[in-house]
């Protein structure tokens, strides 16, 4: 029969074989007896015979398999015997034969023995050693040059796992990953390695390959490691054998794979010397067998369902290929180029001055996150480092770059990877032209555009350098040519250029081995500063209450914002879909102008007079639901509470307040009274005052009575609280309650509900409040503020956060006999409240509201969203429920949406991979298990559908 071609039969599910099968066929055809155990196979059927003497492993192939194909595997050990390595030996059959055909539930299969190789796989390793990564690099190395010179028939074949076809085997497996996000980003991912891979085929040697040496496939044993599995044997691509060993270790590491990575390929290079063409090819082939891997365990799971080792080999495979597909390929060849050049260059040379130029510290420019030149999104227009090299030329005459600057002007918003930022290479800008000289002897070439200066130990990489075309030999400190712009890198790796720009994925520090510091060039220190986020979460925590959480346990250290995006100081973009205190978004130049022009002016109390204060009251008002006319200006949402509660007491003369359980109000003696979130104080239930009755929680996902017709339900509870305090002759003060469930996650409230609760507890005189800190204010698009949700009018409404754009700025606003009320208790006063600054803030951040009609787009936005995230709900049984309305949503995890139980841990993971694909979100709720999405009112449609992307992509892989 001819050789196997996967490509025309890409369907292989295991042969029908039984342990009672392998019984029969071991004893009769091998003369072996004993217990017979099933060991995993994706293909093929594999039995584990103990004779009690010794073990034996009875092969029975796919019937899809030539006999020259197996042969051939048994001619791959023979030619490795004298390696060194422990591979497993051929047994024969009874009648001499090395394979023999049996029948097995009627149909006819080729089998054969081979005695078991003792040891332990690196599968079960957790973390491997820096020996084991070598072992394991050095059997590929070892088996490849072992392989090197052989040749037979049944090696002309194609199986799923020959590199040479991963695009096709790609396309045609790719149908099986099921969830749509998984697929997109494996097929994302291998277009991009197959392009890198394309100009390099023709350059790649084929030899035999083991094809498989991974950590599934070395067994560490007493003897000495071993090689057993030679059902891939073919020939293929050298470097692919180290590409499919390599791949096998990443799921041992995936938070830093590098050093895994360099060890398991400089051990293969000292036994299997690695070209060019190797280095280049190596990390596209590592994605694309991470591809294949995923697109042929879910093939095989969907074909061959009851196949454990396929199904459960899934998780880590999926995880292999997810750290090779994030890992820039340039990247990882430099670092790999380096270490295995370790110790062959030439010591670097003493380097001269590159310019004949005086340059000083004043002539650096600044284009990190902290660059003044950089505000209200200059990053982000076309020429933004040509602007600040020429401001800085303007004023110091000429202007040079830093190295190692992660630059703002090289960070992309809306990321699915992460932003090459890192500079490795400088630019100076001198507008009269300055004269180069060569820092160091060597020979200078033009190659691929830009000139090489090529020195022992050192090369020097010159953009932008004028210059007859012509190679030389020049002498240190020679003039080599002229520059107007001059962008300069220096390189120990001999004749290929590193990357000028690089990820954060790797410190700086570990570059100096491919791209060192270029500082000796230019006659001053270039090397800019090194952000350390540990150390500087470690300074927080020494002097700064740690009862103020900060989110995530290991926080990207966050130095700029721009509307809907947020950076840190490694110049890598984040969607800040969390920030509602931010309702414009971040660095609003109108409110920055604003701002500065009334602190230049003035800025005091408002016990003074000055207009800002009346203008926004009045505009306060004006907005303000009918009958609400009187306005308290506070700091912060807590003290807008608690002042509404003194006003409901005082107003009433009476101190008893409803408030609804599972809320948040905020932190003030009054405030966190009334305040019943378990997540945010699990004792809050039990140590309320006395002053305060909790009523149900009108939620209508979770609570006793559920859906938005629930509210009678609710009303009825509600009436028997009432009755008990009638009854104990208690008035009522007030009711306090969020028109929207914030804290919970944006759940809305029962329709009709606080329109049955206002009705009872005016009845008895109560003042009705509504908490409109988070949900208010616009943020719900449809309605200005949520008590309109709910068809009613409060008697006081508290707001905060989004009237200050993150400025400290609240308010009361309610009638005005309840405002001069609380004369009774004496005059009222808030040191900033209303002060003259926050008065602008307020101002403009209404004038912004409407001008750049920001309801209008968290009507528009916000709906677009909730309809992605109700669709994620479809695919993805996680999702119990979308809560919310406009760009107030709330995405509900659970494990069971029967019985509801929160999902929390799932939550907390969810945010933590979603911060790595560049997207913050953080939980709430009583079980932290809701999603909390409430961003800048700014946001775009393209932004929201990125966020529904990542969850998507996060959801799918979890």
């Amino acid at each position: 029969m001819p050789n196997f071609d996967f490509l025309a039969q890409p369907s292989l599910p295991r042969p029908d074989v039984t342990a009672d099968d392998a019984v029969a066929i071991a004893a009769a055809r091998f003369g072996l007896e004993g217990r017979v155990t099933e060991l995993g196979s994706q293909q093929d059927r594999n039995f584990l015979i103990d004779t009690g003497d010794d073990r034996y492993v009875l092969k029975l192939a796919n019937p899809v398999f030539s006999a020259d194909e197996l042969r051939a595997q048994n001619a791959a050990l023979e030619a490795l015997a004298g390696s060194g390595i422990r591979i497993p030996a051929v047994v024969r059959a009874l009648d001499g034969a090395d394979l023999v055909e049996v029948e097995a539930q009627g149909r006819r299969l080729l089998a054969r023995v081979l005695r078991y190789l003792d040891g332990d796989p690196l599968t079960g390793v957790a973390r491997p050693t820096t020996e084991q990564l070598r072992t394991l690099g050095a059997l590929a190395g070892t088996v490849a040059a072992g392989l090197s010179e052989l040749r037979h028939p049944g090696l002309d074949r194609t199986t799923q796992w020959d590199a040479r076809v991963s695009g096709e085997v790609v396309d045609l497996l790719l149908e099986h990953v099921e969830q749509p996000a998984k697929r997109a980003v494996v097929r994302s991912a291998a277009d991009d390695a197959l392009a890198r891979l394309e100009p390099l085929r023709s350059r790649l040697r084929v030899q035999a390959v083991h094809g498989d040496v991974t950590d599934d496939n070395i067994v560490l044993g007493e003897g000495g490691p071993g090689v057993i599995d030679f059902g891939d044997v073919a020939d293929g691509w050298l470097v692919a054998e180290l590409a499919a060993t390599v791949t096998s270790a990443l799921h041992h590491v995936p938070d830093d794979p590098i050093d895994a990575v360099l060890e398991v390929v400089a051990a293969f290079h000292a036994q299997a010397p690695l070209d060019d063409a190797d280095l280049a090819a190596l990390w596209p082939l590592v994605v694309l067998r991470g591809a294949v891997l995923v697109v042929s365990g879910e093939q095989q799971v969907a074909l061959d369902g009851d196949n454990a080792y396929a199904d459960e080999n899934r998780a880590h495979e999926w995880v292999a290929f997810d750290v090779a597909r994030r890992l820039d390929a340039t990247e990882v060849e430099a670092l790999i180029r380096a270490r295995l050049q370790a110790g062959s260059p030439a010591p670097a040379p003493a380097l001269g001055r590159l310019v004949a130029l005086d340059t000083t510290a004043a002539n650096l420019t600044d284009l990190s996150v902290l660059g003044r030149d950089q505000d209200s999104g200059a990053w982000l227009e076309a020429g933004a480092e040509e602007a600040v090299l020429a401001r800085v030329c303007r004023e110091a005459g000429h202007a040079v770059t830093r190295y190692g600057e992660a630059r703002l002007t090289r960070a992309r918003v809306n990321r699915t990877s992460a932003s090459a930022t890192i500079a490795l290479a400088v630019t100076l800008e001198a507008p009269e032209g300055v004269p180069v000289l060569a820092p160091f002897a060597g020979e200078l070439a033009l190659v691929g555009g830009a000139w090489l200066l090529r020195g022992d130990g050192v090369e020097l990489w010159l953009d932008g350098l004028s210059r007859p075309l012509t190679t030389a030999a020049v002498a240190a400190g020679a003039e080599i040519g002229t520059a107007v712009r001059l962008t300069a890198q220096l390189s120990r790796l001999t004749g290929w250029r590193p990357p000028a720009f690089v990820t954060p994925a790797f410190p700086v520090e570990r570059w100096a081995d491919v791209s060192p510091d270029p500082s000796a060039l230019f006659g001053l220190p270039l090397a800019a500063p090194q952000p350390d986020p540990a150390a500087s979460l470690a300074r927080r925590d020494a002097t700064f209450a740690q009862v103020q959480e900060h989110y995530f346990a290991e926080p990207p250290l966050i130095e700029r914002g721009w509307r809907h995006h947020l950076l840190d100081t490694r110049a890598q973009s984040y969607l800040d879909m969390v920030n509602n205190v931010t309702q414009l978004g971040h660095g609003h130049p109108r409110l920055v102008e604003a701002v500065r022009d009334q602190w230049a002016r003035l800025n005091t109390n408002s016990r003074f007079h000055y207009d800002e204060l009346s203008r926004f009251t009045e505009r306060l008002a004006a907005i303000a639901p009918e009958g609400l006319d009187t306005v308290f200006l506070v700091n912060s949402g807590s003290e807008a509470v608690d002042l509404a509660l003194r006003l409901a007491q005082t107003h009433t003369g009476r101190r008893t307040i409803l408030a609804v359980k599972e809320a948040y109000h905020g932190w003030t003696v009054g405030a966190d009274a009334v305040t019943s979130s378990l997540g945010d104080n699990p004792r809050a239930l039990g140590t309320r005052p006395d002053w305060v009755r909790l009523v149900s929680s009108p939620n209508i996902f979770h609570g006793a009575h559920r859906g938005v017709d629930s509210a009678p339900a609710y009303l009825a509870e509600l009436d028997a609280d009432l009755a008990e305090l009638d009854a104990a002759g208690t008035g009522v003060a007030g009711y306090i309650a969020e028109p929207v469930f914030g804290n919970a996650g944006g759940v809305m409230l029962p329709d009709g509900y606080l329109a049955g609760v206002y009705e009872r507890v005016r009845a008895r005189g109560g003042v009705c409040i509504a908490d409109e800190v988070q949900v208010g204010y616009g943020r719900m698009g449809h309605y200005f503020w949520g008590s309109e949700q709910q068809g009613v009018v409060p008697d006081v409404i508290t707001v905060a956060k989004a009237m200050g754009n993150g400025q400290p700025l609240g308010a009361v606003i309610t009638r005005r006999e309840i405002a001069e009320s609380f004369a009774a208790e004496g005059s009222f006063f808030s040191s900033a409240g209303g002060s003259p600054v926050s008065a602008v803030v307020g101002l403009t951040v209404l004038d912004i509201m409407r001008d750049e009609r920001l309801q209008e787009n968290a009507a528009v936005v916000g709906d677009h969203l909730a309809d992605r995230l109700r669709a994620l709900g479809e695919r993805h049984p996680l999702v119990g429920a979308v809560h919310g309305l406009g760009l107030y949503l709330g995405v509900e995890l659970v494990r069971d949406r029967e019985t509801l139980e929160p999902a929390t841990e799932e939550a907390h993971l969810v945010c933590d991979r979603l911060l790595a694909e560049g997207v913050i979100v953080q939980p709430t709720g009583d079980y932290k298990n809701v999603l909390k999405i409430k961003p800048p009112l700014c946001i775009t449609q393209e932004s929201a559908d990125r966020f529904a992307d990542a969850l998507d992509l996060v959801l799918a892989t979890l």
